[in-house]
């Protein structure tokens, strides 16, 4: 990697051109009170993500031969959908290796641009191990989803974007799976502008980069948990955790709730779907993991395809982090009225009620009460601990809540 160079990102704008969409910066947006907060949405890219730039930019350098052979890929999803459509643009034969329980949406998108699916059980690192044993077998040409210049260089195109177009940002945020979009972002960016600074997020069930970073070399999760499927990588490349050591100035992790919540506030605040991996930015500056106040700040919104079918629980998740949504359990005295009582509190209080379930059977401290679940809608954290705290001074203890 000490090869490539600032020329080949720019060979690489001109390749990409007229092949992928540029998306413009959004911004300034309501995202944050700390500092002022604009998105890079390539979650309106051609494929639903990012993944085309680097993985088309790779084929198109491929030599004839090459070409003919067909080209073999592993991804979590997106990665899968940018090799597809570049293949197809190309002419050639592509096979991809997904994870089986990669999201449906991308196992058919990839279908419908016209490459053929292996699915493999596990993870993303095991749909790479497969990859690499067909490789081997029926002599594909390989395309990595991010340890390779090539494609390091087609995401490093997104950074001279945001330079080119915004050229008063004082930092840029980006999402952190293999390392390939930061490495990217970060090499454009320092090689230009080196006074911008550049911070990763990865999600805290899957902080390889993180650990790697701390411990000074690449090191190999025994597991990855969370719902950001895009980033859900057990291993960093050993190209891009070297130029992560070199250009990156930190990184950091974020929750599910926290990725979530970032979900849900990109729907409601910017009309912008995205999946978990492409809410990791957001989610960092929203919940101030990053020494960035009163700065101009691009987050890259690096994906949307996210799958329908755990939209919704993706979006409640994100409304109870938010306090938009609360869930408490009481212990009641088992007599008439109380549960009235207890609906009246939470209107006068503001809230509203979606559901309640009464249990009089469940073993509770005394033998005489009962257990009351309510869930409902509130406009806050603070909205919440109004609520708690009249139920408690009107004598109803909230045994729990979340």
């Amino acid at each position: 990697m000490s090869t490539l160079q600032i020329s080949e990102i720019y060979k690489a704008q001109q390749v990409l051109k007229d092949v992928a969409r540029h998306p413009k910066i959004i911004g300034p947006t309501d995202l944050s009170t700390e500092c002022t907060v604009y998105l890079k949405p390539e979650n309106l890219q051609y494929t639903g993500s990012f993944k085309l730039r680097g993985a088309y930019y790779k084929i198109s350098q491929l030599s004839e031969e090459e070409k003919g052979r067909g080209v073999i890929a592993c991804s979590a999803g997106n990665h899968a959908q940018g090799v597809a459509l570049g293949a197809k643009h190309n002419g050639i034969k592509a096979l991809i290796c997904l994870p089986e329980g990669a999201p449906i949406s991308k196992i058919e998108a990839t279908k419908r641009f016209g490459a053929e699916v292996c699915l493999v059980p596990g993870v993303y690192d095991d749909a790479y191990k497969k990859a690499l044993e067909l490789k081997d077998e029926f002599g594909y040409t390989f395309v990595h989803p991010f340890d390779d210049p090539l494609v390091i260089a087609g995401q490093g195109t997104i950074g001279l974007e945001i330079i080119e177009e915004l050229p008063e940002v004082e930092a840029v945020v980006v999402p952190v799976g293999g390392g390939g979009l930061i490495s990217g972002i970060a090499f454009a960016v320092k090689t230009l502008r080196p006074d911008i600074k550049v911070y990763g997020v990865e999600a805290a069930g899957a902080a390889s980069m993180v650990l790697s970073m701390k411990e000074q070399k690449t090191v190999h999760l025994d597991s990855v948990s969370t719902i950001a499927d895009g980033i859900a990588v057990k291993e960093p490349g050993i190209n891009t955790f070297d130029m992560c050591q070199k250009y990156v100035d930190e990184i950091v992790t974020v929750s599910d709730d926290e990725i979530s919540a970032a979900i849900l506030a990109l729907i409601e605040k910017q009309k912008l779907i995205a999946e978990g991996a492409g809410a990791t930015a957001v989610a960092a500056v929203m919940f101030e993991k990053l020494p960035i106040k009163g700065k101009n700040v691009v987050c890259l919104v690096s994906g949307g395809n996210i799958d329908v079918t755990i939209l919704n629980r993706v979006i409640t998740r994100g409304m109870m982090m938010g306090g938009r949504m609360c869930m408490m359990t009481l212990e009641l005295d088992d007599k008439p009225g109380r549960l009235s009582a207890v609906s009246e509190i939470i209107a006068k209080c503001g809230g509203n009620i979606v559901s309640v379930t009464h249990e009089r059977t469940k073993a509770t401290n005394n033998i005489n009460s009962c257990s009351l679940h309510v869930e409902m809608e509130t406009r806050d954290q603070e909205h919440v601990e109004l609520i708690k705290r009249t139920l408690e001074e009107a004598g109803f203890p909230v045994i729990h809540g979340y």
